[in-house]
């Protein structure tokens, strides 16, 4: 029998685990084929050119200010998303953003319609972020001229063209106390669907059920939703803010102290991946990676072909271009999905990893290896990695970049020079000999024994990789929102059906 105090206590227990629970605490990302109708097609399309223009118009102004100010420094140049977002609300309203003049019978002329006529007719939301986005890009011009900024020089913004450029825009999830969310999942007995404000509801090709889930529970709530025309079809991104993994995901918690259950990582192109412990028991060998580029290189090149022959603005060009868009993106579809695959099942086994700091911006200036570096996805593999493992509780740390992994002995400490990239075995002048790839993974699991001390835990909500304090190359530097992999958020990436 339970004392109304001890109900009390119980129910606030219960409380006070639940808050612990759908605390938000991690940020990643769902991505969705969208299947609008005839009409919804061109309402997307409408909100992607009134993006597209608001941030060409955004940036004329900044240029304007910028050399009326070499004559008057009193003039102030719109530079925060703030200063344009107001700069460009109270130009779309004047006489220079467009009118409509009327002639009366006697001969007068009057002004009927003063600025943008189309602004009600897209969401006001998409020229607010289009100012955003070209704030974010002027002030990493600044940080990289100054030196804030580090990696390869950012330069200045441009304008923006429909055929250059990736037509996309963005909305914010406006929640007004006692109404509705504006971005809402599996709206009106539509599981399948999504609504958009200025947009409506739109079908969806992928299932949304591990997404409504979360949200029906309160374990996350979303944030902004990204919509962008990729190879012929619409996708939606969807940022959301949600709770840690089940208990049950996650992994134990190690003492520190310990020094073993490291598994160190090695990665090549031959072999994609070998994982080994320090005393050279191999753990993990990938050696099925699909070179989804090496793969599709032939119609590649018959596509760029068939592209090159058509005449510029001609109908059989755009569809040459589309066509070739639509081979891109699968290509990358089908690395993304391998890529989560492998990482999936690393960070599901193994609590403690170490992976090498790799000068992926280095290599690519060998041009006998640049295709085949740039297709295996290295610097994206580490960036999953670190998330995931974040997201499980475990430990991931990098390498020293000049630690020599695979030329170092693990019984002598010495260190063969002459090794060459045609050496697969590993041979020492003391008699030990091992493969190339276990060895490099053990060298790396016996580094994160005696470094594991030394390292430093990763944002999570940035999700990105470790910056270590070596790096000098811009490899990995662009750290961005976590995507959920096909077995976290029930989306599997697969390649886009024709459009």
């Amino acid at each position: 029998m339970i004392s109304r105090f001890g109900t009390l206590v119980l129910a606030t227990g219960l409380s006070v685990a639940r808050a612990r629970l759908t605390a938000m605490t991690r940020y990643t990302t769902f991505r969705f084929c969208l299947n609008p109708t005839v009409e919804q097609y061109e309402v997307l399309a409408r909100h992607a050119g009134a993006a597209r223009f608001a941030f060409n118009q955004c940036l004329r102004m900044v240029k304007t200010a910028l050399t009326d100010r070499k004559t008057d420094p009193s003039i102030a140049v719109p530079w925060t998303g703030f200063d344009l977002i107001n700069a460009f609300n109270a130009w779309k309203k004047t006489e220079a953003a467009g009118r409509v003049f009327t002639v009366n019978a006697h001969g007068d002329v009057e002004v009927v319609v003063k600025g943008l006529s189309w602004r009600r007719e897209v969401c006001q939301q998409v020229f607010e972020e289009a100012a955003v986005d070209l704030s974010k890009g002027l002030r990493a011009w600044s940080d990289s001229r100054c030196g804030k900024r580090k990696g390869k020089r950012v330069g200045f913004p441009r304008m923006k063209k429909k055929a250059r450029d990736v037509a996309s825009f963005r909305l914010r999830n406006k929640h007004a106390k006692g109404k509705l969310a504006a971005i809402r999942v599996g709206d009106n007995h539509r599981p399948r669907s999504v609504t958009l404000p200025g947009v409506g509801s739109i079908a969806v090709r992928d299932d949304t059920r591990r997404l409504r889930r979360m949200l029906a529970t309160g374990r996350a709530k979303i944030l902004f939703a990204t919509i962008s025309r990729r190879g012929g079809r619409w996708w939606l991104a969807l940022n959301v803010e949600a709770a840690d993994l089940h208990p049950a995901q996650q992994h134990p918690v190690r003492d520190r102290v310990t020094e073993d259950h490291w598994v160190g990582v090695d990665l090549g192109l031959t072999t994609f991946l070998v994982a080994a412990t320090a005393d050279g028991t191999e753990v993990t060998r990938v050696t099925n990676a699909p070179k989804a580029l090496s793969a599709g290189l032939k119609q590649q090149r018959r596509l760029s072909k068939s592209l090159s022959r058509k005449k510029k603005g001609s109908h059989h060009r755009k569809d040459a271009v589309a066509r070739l868009a639509r081979h891109h993106h699968r290509v990358a579809n089908v690395r993304r999905h391998f890529l989560h695959q492998v990482s999936n099942e690393l960070v599901k086994t193994h609590d403690r990893l170490v992976i090498e700091n790799l000068n992926v911006t280095g290599m690519l200036r060998n041009h006998r290896l640049a295709r085949e570096i740039s297709d295996a996805g290295w610097s994206e593999f580490a960036r999953l990695l670190t998330y995931k493992q974040a997201w499980r509780g475990g430990q991931l740390i990098e390498a020293d970049r000049w630690y020599p992994s695979t030329r170092l002995c693990p019984h002598c400490g010495a260190v063969n020079s002459a090794m060459t990239l045609a050496d697969r075995m590993f041979t020492c002048g003391c008699g030990y000999c091992a493969d190339r790839d276990t060895n490099a993974a053990a060298n790396l699991a016996r580094w994160g024994h005696t470094h594991h001390e030394l390292h430093r835990s990763p944002d999570l909500q940035a999700g990105g990789r470790v910056n270590n304090a070596r790096r000098r190359d811009g490899s990995g530097q662009h750290s961005r929102v976590g995507e959920t992999s096909p077995n976290d958020a029930g989306t599997d990436v697969h390649p886009a059906p024709a459009a």
